[in-house]
């Protein structure tokens, strides 16, 4: 009984860790946040966002906001009513399906003006690219993150329980 228990606690484990491994927290704009005059696209440019990431918009409370626009929105800086907006400075958004996302500012002309105004291009989590390369040599050795040797070790402890 205690045996299955543990397989169980072990299986939970893995797939709390497989997501939070799998899953990035991207702060739109980094330490600049949601603010006049940054270029989100030049922030957004490198990043490659898939399905099951957040996009987190920092900003003074009551001074912007955000909201999803389409690419017509997008392009001409006009919402729509239909359109939720966020407002409390610290607005989380899971990014739940690929395909193209575009968020504006609707406080005044901030879009239009001030260049507040952000797309992406979220992918499936099957379309992720493969990690890169790691470049060998004689003298470099295998780094491993720490994360896998966590998980190495709590699988190795969790076998030796059952032995």
């Amino acid at each position: 009984m205690a045996a299955s228990h543990s397989v169980i606690i072990f299986i939970g484990t893995l797939v709390v860790l497989a997501t939070s491994i799998s899953a990035n927290e991207y702060i739109v704009g980094d330490k600049s946040g949601w603010t006049l005059d940054f270029d989100y696209q030049s922030w957004a440019k490198d990043k490659v966002f898939i399905v099951g990431d957040t996009l987190v918009f920092n900003y003074a409370s009551g001074a912007h906001n955000v909201m999803k626009v389409n690419g017509t929105g997008f392009q001409q800086c006009v919402v729509s009513s239909s359109n939720g907006t966020l407002t409390s400075g610290r607005d989380i958004i899971p990014l739940q399906t690929p395909g193209r996302k575009w968020y504006i500012c609707g406080v005044g002309k901030h879009c239009e003006l001030r260049n507040m105004k952000l797309f992406i291009t979220v992918l499936p989590q099957t379309m992720a690219p493969a990690p890169s390369p790691v470049a060998t040599s004689a003298s470099t050795k295998l780094i491993v993150p720490a994360v896998y040797g966590f998980v190495v070790a709590l699988f190795g402890g969790i076998l030796f329980h059952l032995v």
